[in-house]
């Protein structure tokens, strides 16, 4: 028991240590400690003030611990008892007001936050309006004032207000970008939540489900792409484009009878699961497999392609696609070549 006290004494500072470091580490588009938008930025200015008053609270009663503690200790020749300050009608005041004082402190500016959050822009004329439908396990965005619809990559204008409107196609999901705002669930009993973010700086951001919504919660993921204006209508002009099959008119056949039964590419298919349309300009494929040509964050696409399309259960178990094999019958070199196809599919 004493060798086991020991070599616990020893690990404790050296795990101490570890948290610390570790707690400081984190991505830019994956943090909420390292705000990315005024929305995110309001959550961690309360986080901060709260630690502050909680930090402040903790100096205070233990300074005034260890001053009783060294003032008032009984010394060797002391018998009496000493001064009891039970009932003491000044220090019940102190000690009951203080604790209001701060409640006040941090509850106004919560209360303004909470109030700022809600605050949904959906009568804004100048904010980007986007339809949020959480499904197992990816998420569809649909712009609906340009008659857009896409999955998996939100993208948006860098600075513009974007007024969400969030429901569900299943079970209750939450729509969270760390960096960007706080949770907002999508609810299964038909209610629509609405709030708003932006994302004064261009760059991707990490988003995720919040929501424990089945096997593959943990891999719903999908990125938020902050870009110029004119990056943005560029990529809603390209989105509108015609549809772009593969050259192989007999693979081409195949992709129509096999995927565009359940999903759409252009103007051709049923968006029953998610778009396609330039599907090589995605940030990731299936939400997790991060697409990464120098292979330091990610994979390829192509290959990231192949590893979903051959295997989408070994990738993201509970997903409601087709095998593309076992259920649609398509070969090794089929599958092969439309994920040739999906990769090379970009926008302009």
């Amino acid at each position: 028991m004493m060798k086991t006290w020991q070599a616990g004494k020893r690990l404790l500072p050296m795990t101490a240590t570890l948290g610390l470091i570790l707690a400081g580490c984190g991505r830019e588009d994956l943090s909420v400690l390292r705000p990315q938008g005024p929305a995110a930025e309001s959550s961690f200015d309360l986080m901060k003030l709260a630690i502050t008053i909680m930090i402040v609270v903790l100096l205070i009663v233990f300074s005034i611990a260890a001053y009783v503690l060294i003032r008032f200790r009984r010394k060797p020749e002391q018998r009496e008892i000493p001064e009891q300050v039970e009932g003491n009608f000044k220090l019940e005041v102190i000690w009951t007001v203080i604790p209001l004082i701060l409640v006040v402190v941090l509850a106004v500016p919560t209360v303004k936050a909470v109030f700022a959050a809600g605050n949904d822009h959906s009568d804004d004329k100048n904010a980007i309006k986007v339809k949020v439908t959480g499904h197992q396990y990816w998420w569809e965005f649909e712009y609906t004032d340009y008659g857009v619809k896409t999955a998996q990559d939100l993208v948006i204008p860098a600075g513009k207000d974007i007024a969400f409107e969030l429901s569900t196609a299943d079970v209750l999901h939450s729509f969270w970008v760390p960096s960007l705002a706080g949770k907002m669930d999508t609810n299964p009993d038909g209610t629509i939540n609405r709030f708003s973010f932006s994302a004064p700086n261009e760059g991707v951001y990490r988003g995720k489900c919040a929501e424990l919504c089945g096997p593959s919660h943990g891999f719903m993921e999908f990125k938020v792409k902050s870009v110029s204006d004119a990056e943005f209508e560029q990529w809603l002009a390209s989105m509108k484009s015609p549809a772009v099959l593969p050259e192989d008119p007999e693979l081409a056949e195949k992709f129509r009878s096999a995927c565009l039964t359940c999903h759409a590419v252009g103007d051709q298919g049923v968006a029953m699961g998610p778009d396609l349309t330039g599907f090589g300009s995605r940030e990731s494929v299936a939400g997790i497999l991060l697409n990464d040509n120098t292979g330091v964050d990610g994979a390829p696409i192509l290959d990231n392609l192949k590893t979903w399309l051959h295997d989408p259960q070994g990738v993201k178990p509970g997903n409601k696609m087709l095998d593309p094999k076992k259920d649609l019958g398509l070969t090794d070199e089929e599958i092969d070549g439309i994920a040739e196809y999906l990769a090379d599919y970009t926008l302009d």
